[in-house]
């Protein structure tokens, strides 16, 4: 069902939802949680394809706030609302136009599910500095972003690292989940002492950069930033002081496990999709300290120009916090404009 609302106000958008539950025989609201997603015309059809199909998962009402003119010398909201198509959720494109557009929470707090969680994500390069200070970025628990799709990569990601607050995140570090998972499996088993790292991937990949903090500060060593050619993250090389411990993924599909002493493993590492990546985000919604711990790293080498040692000296401790985060069944990629998470 769609409803198109033009010069309407938040008493009818909220009523229009309420008359559209009933009509399909749904007078109960069955949300657990309010997505609020900021973005433009131009990237808003991936953002809401990929929010649909995350419902599935987490019933939710996705609040899309799209800003029209915002110079124009009239206000006006238009609304679209979508219910039952693609997923169990609810669906409401807002349209601001004119002065409106600087006033957006003042239309979304009357749309938020009562006594539910609020989550907002920020789909497009343009984030705010600090998310937690934005005001629709104020209203939630949990604020994604995605420094890759920033003009300036790791800029933005050193900015918003700076700008941290508990409830951030960033989808360049879920890109890293099966990297980080694979890498802690790894170490689990029996190995040599670990002298060095190594994280190869094209320019410019902020969940490199990550990972290579992360490994930095679990293992208590200097890991090294090497420049490849892609796709995205290609390979990780842990020196240890019998031979190098290696996964090297040079195609961005299959990944190669290599140990000393042992038979070479393949393991899948294909690209998830955008709605994988949000959906994954939103199973939770406490503070990423791991997250945060590795971003502050990051902004702080950044900052000196070096890459600086880690400071933990248990390297197992790498596997109790990636198991703590969900695995997936395939390696974090990029976006593209089919709405494919793309390549680290």
């Amino acid at each position: 069902m769609n409803i198109d609302l033009t010069g309407t106000t938040t008493r009818k958008i909220q009523d229009a939802l309420t008359q559209s539950r009933h009509l399909m025989g749904g007078p109960a609201v069955g949300m657990v949680l309010t997505l609020i997603i900021v973005t433009d015309e131009s990237a808003q059809y991936d953002a809401v394809r990929a929010a649909t199909e995350a419902a599935r998962e987490h019933p939710c009402r996705v609040l899309t706030v799209i800003s029209r003119d915002p110079r124009g010398g009239s206000s006006r909201l238009d609304a679209e609302i979508r219910m039952g198509e693609t997923g169990p959720g609810e669906t409401v494109l807002l349209r601001m136009y004119g002065p409106l557009a600087d006033h957006a929470d003042s239309v979304v707090v009357p749309l938020l599910m009562p006594d539910t969680p609020v989550v907002t994500w920020w789909p497009g390069g343009k984030v705010p500095k600090v998310p937690a200070k934005d005001p629709l970025g104020t209203l939630a628990q949990r604020r994604v972003t995605d420094s890759y799709a920033a003009r300036d990569r790791l800029g933005t990601l050193a900015q918003l690292a700076q700008g941290y607050r508990p409830g951030d995140t960033d989808f360049t570090w879920t890109r890293l989940t099966s990297w980080r998972s694979l890498l802690a499996a790894a170490l689990d088993q029996k190995h040599d002492e670990i002298v060095s790292g190594e994280v190869s991937a094209e320019p410019d990949s902020p969940s490199a950069e990550l990972l290579a903090a992360w490994l930095s500060i679990r293992l208590g060593v200097p890991v090294t930033r090497t420049v490849s050619e892609g796709p995205g993250l290609t390979g990780v090389r842990l020196t240890t002081t019998s031979g190098d411990i290696q996964i090297h993924r040079p195609d961005g599909r299959v990944a190669t496990l290599c140990r000393p002493g042992q038979p070479d493993r393949h393991v899948s590492l294909l690209r998830r999709p955008m709605a994988d990546l949000l959906a994954e985000e939103l199973r939770r919604l406490d503070p990423d300290e791991v997250y945060h711990e590795a971003a502050t790293r990051f902004a702080k080498d950044l900052a000196g120009g070096s890459t600086s040692e880690g400071v933990a000296s248990d390297p197992m401790s790498a596997t109790a916090e990636a198991e703590a985060e969900p695995a997936g069944q395939a390696a974090e990629e990029e976006p593209d404009g089919n709405g494919e998470g793309g390549r680290e």
